[in-house]
């Protein structure tokens, strides 16, 4: 057991080894896939408490040379998206490497993989392999377009997916060029999808004790992610409106400029409003046909958003945080990247040495999340892997020797 975090409650004590078990203690993932939408997702499924099984090949996950890091091989984002992870590296196109991964499935309650369908099913990896190995396994195939589409092998990455699911038109609805969000959000929110779908199945297979193939199609993610709220008034039939929610698309939602700094203030109610006119003086405001409803208020935010942001320019943000506070109106100091990661917790990893770790974010009171391994070096816990799923000393030396199992860097 390593130095880790642990959130949530320990009001029965934790364990022997000082933590409590997880929620998916118990629970098994192989997982197949890289960069960062699978990756993402099986780091939460470890956080939680599952026996996540990565495999690597020659060059070791594409997230460990994303940006820079303490020493190869480990990038800033590698130590925290890796972490709760044992990590293999296999041939998948030897016949023993195949095999092996499939000796390793046999011991999995969970396959992940973002393996297109052609690819996989070349590996001999696809659904119907693993099920010949372990028929309630619970198989999830997240990739960028549905299998059942002439783009089912098309590559897709977050750029690629943003610019399908309408993302760099929200830009243009607001007056500027396409753009893509300054994150990559296809790939988190997929991987957020893959976790909620497969905890979904995980409880299918509890009372039915049935397993099943589950695909997550990230165009399909980000579509119905972007018309929540924009699919707006172009949804009914016939339509009611166009696409796009006004309040989100006006250019003017955004942090607003005080005396000395910057500030979010969001008047959501005719009672913010009301405090924040009057404060300012400007109580006539209140009058306007723009406040007369919500709906008159949503569609006018982009002029009213304006109004908010000439009244905070003539205050500090002290003391519009103070006013806010008191008057019950959202509202946040704007906060930098670098103010976040300095105040993330430290941790010492084994070989890259102290680095920040990022919390998990859920909390429960009687199964909490922990971080109980560092990310390993890509391949090398080999040797331990392959031994649970029945591999002897001999056997293990000889896929070494034959560089099916290698260990990269």
């Amino acid at each position: 057991m390593t130095p880790g975090t642990q959130s949530g409650t320990d009001s029965d004590g934790p364990g022997d080894d000082g933590f409590r078990a997880g929620a998916l203690s118990g629970i098994r993932v192989l997982d197949l896939t890289s960069v960062v939408m699978g990756p993402y997702a099986t780091q939460i499924l470890g956080d939680m408490g599952a026996d996540v099984i990565v495999v690597e090949d020659r060059s070791g996950d594409t997230n460990r040379a994303m940006g820079s890091g303490p020493t190869p091989g480990l990038s800033g984002v590698s130590l925290n998206l890796m972490r709760n992870k044992r990590s293999i590296g296999l041939d998948l196109k030897h016949p023993d490497g195949r095999q092996a991964f499939l000796r390793i499935a046999a011991t999995a309650d969970v396959v992940v993989t973002n393996l297109r369908p052609g690819p996989l099913g070349r590996l001999g990896l696809a659904y119907d392999d693993i099920r010949g190995v372990r028929d309630d396994v619970v198989f999830c195939q997240a990739h960028g377009y549905p299998s059942d589409t002439d783009q089912a092998d098309a590559p897709a990455y977050d750029d690629i997916i943003q610019a399908a699911s309408g993302v760099a038109d929200l830009f243009v609805k607001q007056g500027h060029q396409p753009s893509l969000l300054p994150t990559i959000a296809a790939d988190k929110v997929a991987g957020l999808t893959i976790v909620s779908a497969i905890l979904a199945a995980l409880y299918h297979r509890s009372t039915t004790g049935e397993g099943q193939r589950i695909e997550v199609p990230m165009i399909d993610v980000m579509r119905s992610f972007v018309l929540v709220e924009h699919g707006s008034g172009a949804i009914p039939e016939p339509p009611t409106g166009s696409a796009g929610y006004p309040r989100i698309l006006t250019p003017n939602r955004r942090p607003q400029k005080t005396t000395d700094g910057w500030i979010n203030v969001l008047p959501y109610t005719m009672k913010h409003y009301r405090s924040l006119f009057e404060a300012a003086g400007q109580g006539d405001l209140l009058d306007d046909p723009r406040m007369a409803t919500r709906e008159s208020r949503i569609a006018n935010s982009d002029s009213l958003y304006a109004d908010v942001a000439s009244i905070l320019s003539q205050r500090s943000t002290a003391d519009w945080m103070t006013f806010c506070q008191a008057e019950g109106i959202p509202a946040t100091e704007a906060v930098t990247i670098q103010e976040m990661v300095d105040e993330l917790p430290m941790s010492e990893h084994p070989t890259a040495g102290p680095y920040r770790q990022i919390p998990p974010p859920t909390r429960f009171s009687v199964t909490p999340t922990s971080i109980r391994r560092h990310a390993p070096a890509a391949g090398q816990d080999g040797g331990e892997v392959l031994a649970d799923a029945g591999y002897d000393t001999d056997q293990i030396s000889d896929l070494i020797e034959a560089d099916v199992m290698f260990r990269s860097g």
